[in-house]
Order: structure tokens, then C-alpha cells, then sequence
């Protein structure tokens, strides 16, 4: 591998010189500078992230935690991050915690390592990002994603998850639905908890309250979805409507109506919140709330950025984004 003494002695030219070129930190005349250059592609010099890191103070680097890569959700989210940190000069880093703690804890420690600049963050526990500190000894700017805990210090970007199981579940009521069950996300999870209480806020103001029987935790995980689902629509009693909690779960409850031969909305409404590839390609189409998700994460980045140019100084800032209801074929008022 070349190195930057190689390229100085191809250009004919000292280290200093070489380095003023690549790093634009002094001027070097145009002959000299195409010397640099052309050594440099002719040797396929690459410079050292890590030197360029000690020089400079920051390693244009920054990292993005997400719970699950496998959901089409995150998926968006990393190509989103992707396009906003190239335009402010950094470069991404992605890992996937895959909704254990512990995977999490070893993720900070690698990106400590890497000394990134900063951290985006779906956090999956309520304490992931105390004490995380670099090297130096300072706390490491931080933005947590989609979820938030409970740690006054961290910048958060959220979706209002009450509002959205508000809205579908309003929506399923107008359409004259009493008997409304739902597959929830995890409820030790802001998303999971806050779409709940929504939905059941929305029961409570018209006196209504779900059978305990139709309400089933679906994990946020497609497969999980599928076997809870089945066991309520199984069921002689199953409810007229469903609220699931999120786009790969519904995917799951979409897959058991057409495998007990159900049809949507004739046998029953199915409703959900968040966004993922193909949801709404789904036949009928799906009545859900949707996430922006690109603005969401341009947010959290700018956030994260302001923070590691002001030397985290700026006090915790929370971003909260309203939801909007997407009218499907999938819910059906109930005929008498």
C-alpha cells in the first residue's frame, strides 16, 4: 500500500507539499499540484482516515445505530442518512443493534473506538447512551431515532405515536367498528406503548375498551404477527377490525387472511401505522398512517451535526413529527 513518502518521492515533491495538496491547507502551484496528482492515481493513494483524524480533530465520521435491518423502515432510513451526511462532508458508518441491549453496548464500543463524531441512534433499551464518552474524556454527541428514553441529555427525533393510533382508530370507529382488536409493538418501547395508548385513548372517548383477547403483542417482527394474528381471527368472537402497530406486522396479518381465506374488508378491516416498501402495493390497499421519513432523518442529522460543531453545547432538543392518515381499500364500514 503506498504511502504519503511514496507519492513525495513519485512527484518529486517533499511530504508537506503532498499534504497541502490532499487536505487543500496551502496553496501549491497548479504544475506542482498536478505532479501530486497524478502520483497520487498512479499509485492509488488512499490518505489515512486515522491520521487525517489526529490532524484535524474529527474523523468525518458518523454512525448510525438502527434496531432492525431486516424491517424495510430502517432500510429507508439508512438511505436517507446516506445522502444527508455526504452533503455535509461525512461519511456513514451503519450497524444494526437487531433490538438486543447487548448487541448495542457493543456497538458504542466500536464506534468509540472508530472515534466517529457522532451517533444517530434507535435506541433499544432505556439506557444506551449514558455515560458513552470518547476517548478524551467528553460525552459523544448523540441524536436518538424514532424512539426515545429516559435521559434528559439526548436530542430526539420522533414520530407522534399516540396521534398515529389515534388516527387509524378514530377512523375505524367513524366507520362503526366496536370490536376493535390490535398487534402491538413491544410496550416497554415509546413506539410500541405510545401507538397503544393511542388506540386506546380513542376507545376510551366513546366508552369503548378492546377485548383483552384481541389485543396481542406482535414484537414489531413479521413472523411473530403472522401467529398472533391467526390465533385472534381464528377465534368465533375475532374483532370486525385491526390495528397493527406497524408495516412488517401487517405484511404477517395480511398473510394469514389470505392463508384462512378471509377477505379484506368484507370479513374484516385491517389498519396500521408506518411505512414500508411495497405496503401500499398491497391489494387492497392498506389504510395506515405514514412516517416522513426522510425529513425525520435529515432532522436528526442536522441536529447531530449543530451539535458536533457547537462541542455539544446545545441543551436537549426534541423533534416530534405528525403522522398522516392514508385512506386504503382495507377497511370497510360495518353494514348492518
Amino acid at each position: 500500500m503506498a504511502t504519503i513518502r511514496d507519492v513525495a518521492r513519485q512527484a518529486g515533491v517533499s511530504t508537506a507539499t503532498v499534504s497541502a495538496v490532499i487536505n487543500d491547507t496551502a496553496f501549491v502551484s497548479p504544475q506542482l499540484r498536478e505532479r501530486v496528482l497524478a502520483a497520487v492515481r498512479e499509485l492509488h493513494y488512499t490518505p489515512s482516515q486515522a491520521a487525517r483524524s489526529l490532524k484535524h480533530g474529527r474523523s468525518q465520521l458518523i454512525a448510525l445505530v438502527v434496531s432492525d435491518l431486516a424491517n424495510p423502515f430502517f432500510a429507508r432510513v439508512v438511505w436517507a442518512a446516506e445522502a444527508a451526511v455526504a452533503a455535509w462532508g461525512y461519511s456513514l458508518v451503519v450497524y444494526n443493534s437487531d433490538e438486543k441491549p447487548e448487541n448495542e453496548r457493543r456497538i458504542l464500543t466500536r464506534i468509540r473506538a472508530l472515534s466517529c463524531d457522532g451517533v444517530v441512534m434507535v435506541p433499544v433499551g432505556p439506557a444506551t447512551h449514558r455515560d458513552q464518552r470518547d476517548f478524551d474524556g467528553k460525552a459523544m454527541p448523540m441524536v436518538l431515532f424514532g424512539r426515545s428514553v429516559d435521559d434528559k441529555r439526548a436530542d430526539t427525533v420522533t414520530i407522534d405515536n399516540v396521534a398515529a393510533g389515534r388516527l387509524v382508530t378514530n377512523y375505524l370507529l367513524d366507520l362503526g367498528h366496536r370490536r376493535v382488536g390490535t398487534i402491538t409493538g413491544p410496550l416497554h418501547l415509546t413506539t410500541g406503548r405510545g401507538r397503544f395508548d393511542g388506540m386506546i385513548q380513542a376507545m376510551q372517548a366513546r366508552g369503548l375498551t378492546p377485548a383483552p383477547e384481541h389485543v396481542r403483542s406482535g414484537e414489531f417482527r413479521e413472523e411473530v404477527a403472522y401467529s398472533v394474528a391467526r390465533e385472534i381471527l381464528e377465534r368465533p368472537d375475532r374483532p370486525t377490525a385491526l390495528y397493527v402497530a406497524n408495516g412488517v406486522m401487517a405484511l404477517g396479518v395480511m398473510r394469514v387472511l389470505a392463508d384462512l381465506g378471509l377477505e379484506c374488508p368484507r370479513d374484516i378491516s385491517i389498519a396500521s401505522t408506518d411505512t414500508i416498501s411495497g405496503i401500499g402495493g398491497l391489494q387492497p390497499r392498506l389504510t395506515r398512517t405514514e412516517h416522513p421519513i426522510t425529513e425525520m432523518t435529515n432532522e436528526a442529522l442536522r441536529l447531530l451535526v449543530d451539535r458536533i460543531d457547537r462541542g455539544n453545547d446545545p441543551p436537549p432538543r426534541n423533534v416530534v413529527f405528525q403522522p398522516a392518515l392514508m385512506l386504503g381499500e382495507s377497511c370497510g364500514p360495518i353494514v348492518a
